[in-house]
């Protein structure tokens, strides 16, 4: 059967038993693990990408993203406390629809972190060069610092090396084994939230604030028109990309005190938290130099990130608004007068983004190598250095990927791609929820979804009408991405998969143990 080869749950949740860990973890600090996994590239850069495409109507299209989110986080709290181990979506789809879907997950992963990471590669770009020149009167030529807009077909750089460097340097930190502390995280953190937090304060009482900025609210409308990407559900889908991190509260499932209560706190919490910083920020950035579109010939905003946009904010009447700034937040604070603590936000990002690449790229090569341990990627793939103790071969892989996208591509196409993958994984999440209710209803579960025959469907619905409302482009890329995935598939994994030949083999970690079990194998097909 094409479908038939489904992995034995009891064989991966033994591998988790083996390694049980303390329930520590209380309500506040999930919360705050979630703010922490959250706030990243989305807020700091896309917040002029998405008011290209809504206008105002930005703060409508946070809300949106924000409810989705939570519905899809309710959702991965459940299996993830049920299957706590390596894989994330991936082997949450192996155990429940089979090994065909989980491939088509695993490959959508591989899209979502590492275009992601380059996403943010070029988002932290924007901000050094910005930081740079405000600091030291230093301004990089336009030909170092941008990609050509490929997509867009004409005006850019040549090369963004900015963003090359970052995502090199932190693919070489992956390699050797460095990390970051919690400690160092937890500065981070700070660092970030002080960052926002003083933007709020400083926009939203300002003199330069005023209500007629906001009008009209919906210049693009709620509903841009099918694979334009705008409107407030167009910059929905994009804005997306703010929340990506949350499902980090999920996997801690395991180690967190009373998770029937906590865990749901910890991931509303941090998502409703997040929300409404992210409305304040917009409505700070919107209020104080105004955020609406630049609009084309025919009434309708150019494409955010394309050649056209670029030739109109080249014009010195556009080249201050919102919808022009690389550094859309620190921006908006020199615009009104506080150009110190717009370089200190320039510097949070600059400080704090890396680390959002570190994140994407370690969770890149971990998929890459779970698979390649389960044969569906050559096993030379999952080989460990003999001195680092890290897949130092999957990793300078996908960090040359990644640094190539980032050269070449600018952050709005990237982060709209990466949505794709993403709504795909979160989509498939919530349908294992219900197949694991139906054939495994009396499961031990940590904690169950209330209301979940509302919550996965709605989260199925709301992912895939984010999908259908992304521009054609980011729509195309998924199924020709998918198809690549399946010819792999087909020509190469199926006949060399573990699970197909017979063997079971789950990894919980890099340098954890394996188990091997025998079972019957599955039928040829």
């Amino acid at each position: 059967m094409l479908f038939g080869r489904v992995k034995p749950l009891d064989a991966i949740l033994a591998t988790a038993r083996k390694k049980a860990l303390p329930r520590t973890l209380g309500a506040l600090q999930l919360t705050l693990f979630g703010i922490g996994a959250v706030i990243g590239t989305g807020i700091f850069v896309l917040t002029s990408e998405g008011a290209q495409k809504a206008g105002p109507g930005l703060m409508l299209a946070f809300a949106i993203a924000g409810a989705i989110c939570i519905v899809a986080a309710l959702c991965y709290a459940e299996i993830a406390s049920m299957i706590p181990v390596s894989g994330s979506a991936y082997t949450y789809t192996y155990a429940t629809m089979g090994e065909l879907l989980a491939w088509t997950v695993g490959w959508a992963l591989v899209l979502e972190y590492a275009v992601a990471a380059s996403a943010v590669s070029v988002g932290w770009s924007g901000y050094f060069v910005g930081t740079l020149r405000e600091l030291t009167g230093l301004a990089l030529p336009t030909w170092l610092t941008a990609g050509p807009l490929v997509l867009g077909g004409a005006e850019g750089g040549f090369i963004n090396l900015p963003a090359v460097v970052i995502a090199l340097a932190v693919t070489w930190l992956l390699v050797i084994g460095t990390t970051e502390s919690a400690r160092v995280n937890a500065v981070l953190v700070a660092i970030k939230v002080i960052a926002l937090t003083a933007f709020i304060a400083l926009t939203l009482p300002s003199e330069e604030f005023s209500t007629g900025r906001f009008n009209p609210f919906l210049p693009a409308g709620v509903f841009g028109g099918f694979g334009t990407g705008l409107g407030a559900v167009g910059a929905a889908a994009i804005i997306f990309f703010a929340y990506v991190g949350f499902d980090s509260v999920s996997t801690a499932a395991e180690e967190t005190k009373n998770p029937q209560r906590n865990v749901p706190i910890g991931l509303i919490g941090s998502l409703l938290f997040c929300t409404v910083f992210y409305i304040l920020v917009a409505a700070g950035a919107i209020g104080t130099i105004g955020g609406q579109p630049i609009m084309g010939p025919n009434g309708i905003p150019f494409p955010a990130g394309s050649a056209e946009l670029a030739r109109q904010c080249a014009l010195p009447q556009y080249s201050e608004m919102l919808v022009c700034s690389n550094e859309a937040l620190a921006h908006v604070l020199r615009q009104i007068g506080y150009s110190t603590v717009g370089n200190f936000v320039g510097l949070a990002a600059f400080i704090a983004l890396p680390s959002v690449i570190l994140i994407l790229l370690y969770g890149q090569t971990r998929i890459f190598f779970v698979m390649s341990r389960d044969g569906l990627l050559p096993e030379r793939l999952s080989t460990i250095h003999p001195k680092w103790r890290t897949p130092y071969i999957v990793t300078m892989i996908t960090g040359s990927v990644v640094a190539f996208a980032a050269a070449f591509l600018p952050v709005g196409k990237l982060a709209e791609i990466a949505n794709t993958g993403t709504l795909y994984a979160f989509l498939m999440v919530a349908v294992a929820v219900l197949i694991l209710r139906v054939k495994e209803p009396h499961r031990e579960r940590s904690f169950s979804v209330p209301g979940v025959w509302f919550v996965a469907p709605a989260s199925i619905l709301g992912c895939a009408f984010l999908f259908f409302n992304l521009p054609y482009h980011a729509m195309l890329v998924f199924p020709v991405w998918g198809a690549v995935g399946l010819l792999i598939y087909f020509s190469y994994s199926r006949s060399r998969s573990h699970l197909g030949r017979g063997i079971i083999e789950v990894v919980d970690d890099i340098e954890g143990e394996e188990t091997m079990l025998p079972i019957d194998p599955p039928r040829a097909v």
